[in-house]
């Protein structure tokens, strides 16, 4: 009787070397980008590392922020200061490194810091902060005195579907469900801080809020205003919130670390409430705004 086992071997190895790009390919949805950059911190429990990446071609600039990642080994090696290839994965409304290489293991701790103050806490008086609208017109926070203001950072040119896409659009969402309540939308104000001012500039910013509202052209932004100015100014309101800065002493850069932060200010310009990350809903900051103006100043 013949041995059927070598020829079974064979064809088990030919179906699975011909499954196996099928495997990897995905979702028909994904797009995939080329990543390359150094390590400034790892949050195993978070499952993300924060990189200082280079330009990422046909996708975002370079700039400090947190990536997902999938790979448990990945997170068990990966050190500030290491250099990393990877490719970045776009799906939808997700996206994650997969495919990371680490080019060189060199850790130090010494040349890349993250500075920045305590996160501000609940009742803690906001800094009465001087801004540029997109109009060229300088604002205060205390311009805004007597509602109940949301404010969240933002950058234009980032279009992770997880970071300022999402935060632009949970702020349209609000925006559409407060017209719907006419008292409530007399009574809060929503604030988007770009930190990329030399992009960013007051036209960029309009172009960019119009197409968020949908109302382009006729958009008058009485509701919803679009911020920028210096990066000390704004740094100072950023890191008020907990946003920390990145320091790269063999470069001499600060960079902020795209980290994502939301903030309810109420009526008497104290902080109700902070959201830390992309998990809050806006059913959820519609809430919180219109209790805080219930509290009152």
């Amino acid at each position: 009787m013949p041995d059927f086992k070598p020829i079974i071997k064979v064809v088990l190895l030919i179906v699975a070397f011909g499954l196996a790009p099928a495997c990897r390919r995905g979702s028909s949805s994904e797009k995939r980008y080329d990543l390359k950059g150094k390590v400034v911190a790892v949050e195993k429990y978070k499952r993300l590392v924060t990189i200082a990446h280079e330009d990422i071609k046909g996708y975002m600039p370079g700039m400090v922020m947190p990536f997902t990642v999938k790979e448990d080994w990945a997170l068990e090696m990966l050190a500030p200061g290491n250099q990393v290839k990877a490719t970045l994965v776009v799906d939808g409304a997700s996206s994650w490194l997969e495919e990371i290489i680490i080019t060189d293991e060199t850790v130090d701790t010494s040349s890349a810091k993250a500075e920045g103050p305590v996160e501000a806490k609940v009742g803690d008086e906001v800094p009465n902060f001087s801004l540029v609208n997109q109009d060229g017109k300088t604002v205060h926070l205390r311009d805004y005195r007597g509602k109940a203001v949301l404010l969240t950072f933002v950058y234009t040119r980032c279009p992770d579907p997880t970071q300022c896409t999402l935060m632009s659009t949970n702020f349209a969402t609000l925006d559409q469900s407060l017209q719907k309540q006419e008292s409530a939308y007399k009574a809060t104000h929503l604030l988007s801080i770009s930190f990329d001012p030399d992009y960013d500039t007051p036209k960029v910013l309009r172009s960019y809020g119009a197409a968020f509202t949908g109302r382009y052209s006729d958009e008058d932004f009485q509701h919803w205003e679009f911020l920028t100015g210096t990066k000390d100014e704004i740094k100072g309101i950023a890191q008020f919130f907990g946003m920390r800065y990145f320091h790269d002493s063999s470069t001499g850069q600060e960079n902020v670390i795209h980290s994502l932060r939301t903030a309810v200010i109420g009526p008497d310009g104290k902080v109700f409430k902070v959201y830390r990350g992309n998990e809050w809903k806006p059913e959820e900051a519609v809430k919180d705004l219109l209790r805080s103006v219930d509290r009152g100043p």
